[in-house]
């Protein structure tokens, strides 16, 4: 069986950039950011229409893959944005 390849086309760190946490390319959109607005109800074509014009739909799934093969790192990424809008 072949590894899980752990590239990204679109999802990048850049230290100083959102705290080093992964990021939309040539954005500061973190992928928590897509994913937090997705788990409260928007769909990947809201993000990409109304929140987040920049982003295209390709942009949107890539977030949602890196979530997949990442899940507790984004999670708790997410639950402390909600933590501090909820302050």
């Amino acid at each position: 069986m072949d590894p899980v390849s752990e590239t990204y086309r679109y999802i990048v760190r850049s230290t100083g950039v959102r705290s080093g946490n992964p990021i939309v390319e040539n954005t500061r959109i973190a992928v928590h950011d897509v994913i937090g607005l997705l788990q409260n109800g928007e769909t990947v074509d809201t993000v990409s229409a109304n929140c987040f014009p920049q982003l295209t739909r390709s942009q949107v799934y890539e977030c949602l893959a890196y979530y997949e093969d990442h899940r507790g790192e984004i999670d708790l990424l997410v639950a402390r944005q909600m933590a501090l809008a909820s302050k």
